[in-house]
């Protein structure tokens, strides 16, 4: 009789765990969906909503784009390129009513290029998962002029970053056990790097020049702070990556849809309670650009600080945009046109005078 094999009565077993695990799995992901299906009843009961204006809706190419770029922008390439195919063969017809300015061709978001820049950045910031700053580096370093022209600290970020990370040592940071890693490493790569960071970064260079003085009782040094867990940095690194190379592309940091889906939600059941009050109430909404209500959004979501014009107490608006006056001093556009004598004014809080002309609009 053959011997049985222990090997199958583990693998038995093991296959026994799994598929265990696998239903717990699914029983805690079916008690999830309840508890999210029972929520959004709760907080979004079924039913009509209270207007049936939809503001987006004379703007189809701009909602296609702003899908489109959300596409390219999570690195969804090839869904990205089919959902511009289909907007390309059955395009939504153009509203007559709309406006505003023409919208930016959908179809330049077929561009290879910009599909390359963003596969490029992925590729970096996967790099940087991996805690190998090398291509970030070259890329920060090709961009240089660029990144300095909007004072960005980006470049020098990364170049301290590589720093610390070869201080800790092939016990850390897992690379080759060489004259390249460690102490002789971080001194050999500050010698390189760090002198052409010295006109803005001064004080940060001599600190981390400092510390490799400290390096066998570092713990208790007082540059100890400079040697923060290196997830934190390199998350921090990362953002700030992100950031800069999407401001290169005109771009911003965070998808423009997503901000929009998520502000929305979080404005939608004040919006509702407002809008359900003010029908039953006969009454209506009588501010045509701004919200009646304070709309509760989280900080990282607020863009434009509120400018107040000191002259006549109200707040900025499209038509009514803070301008700035030759001497410094910022009034809003209409009380500009109120303090002006023909085409020149007098500043309503120093002697200067000047043109209309030469006053600027600015954003916040």
């Amino acid at each position: 009789m053959a011997e049985s094999n222990p090997m199958t009565a583990l693998q038995a077993d093991l296959a026994r765990f799994r598929k265990a695990s696998l239903y717990s799995a699914v029983e805690d992901a079916d008690r999830l969906l309840e508890m999210l299906v029972q929520a959004r009843e709760q907080n979004f009961p079924l039913r009509q909503l209270p207007t049936e204006h939809d503001a987006m809706a004379t703007h189809p190419e701009l909602i296609n784009r702003a899908i489109a770029m959300h596409m390219l922008r999570e690195g969804q390439f090839s869904v990205a390129s089919t959902f511009l195919r289909e907007t390309h063969e059955h395009p939504l017809p153009r509203s007559t009513t709309s406006t505003t300015n023409a919208a930016p061709d959908i179809q330049s978001l077929q561009s290879q290029e910009l599909q390359e820049k963003f596969a490029n950045m992925y590729s970096i910031l996967n790099e940087l998962k991996r805690r190998n700053l090398v291509p970030a580096i070259n890329w920060a370093h090709q961009n240089s002029a660029e990144l300095e022209a909007r004072g960005s600290n980006l470049e020098f970020e990364l170049t301290k970053l590589q720093f610390l990370w070869l201080f800790k040592g092939p016990e850390v940071n897992g690379l080759p056990d060489d004259d390249r890693n460690g102490r002789n490493g971080a001194l050999a790569h500050a010698q390189a790097h760090f002198a052409r960071f010295q006109a803005r970064h001064r004080p940060d260079i001599q600190r981390l020049t400092c510390s490799l003085l400290y390096a066998p009782n570092l713990a208790t040094s007082p540059y100890a702070s400079l040697f923060a867990p290196a997830n934190t940095i390199f998350d921090d690194v990362a953002t700030s990556f992100t950031r800069e190379f999407c401001s290169l592309l005109g771009l911003s940091a965070e998808s423009p849809l997503y901000l929009a889906a998520t502000a929305g939600s979080i404005a939608l059941p004040q919006l509702l309670k407002y809008t359900n009050y003010v029908m039953a109430s006969r009454t209506e909404w009588t501010t045509e650009n701004e919200l009646a209500f304070e709309t509760p959004l989280p900080r990282s979501m607020v863009y434009h600080p509120i400018f107040v014009c000191p002259v006549s107490k109200e707040q900025s608006t499209e038509q009514n945009p803070p301008m700035l006056l030759p001497c410094g001093h910022v009034i809003c556009k209409e009380s500009l046109h109120r303090l002006a004598k023909g085409s020149r004014f007098k500043c309503p809080y120093c002697p200067s005078e000047g043109h209309i002309r030469d006053a600027r609009e600015i954003s916040l």
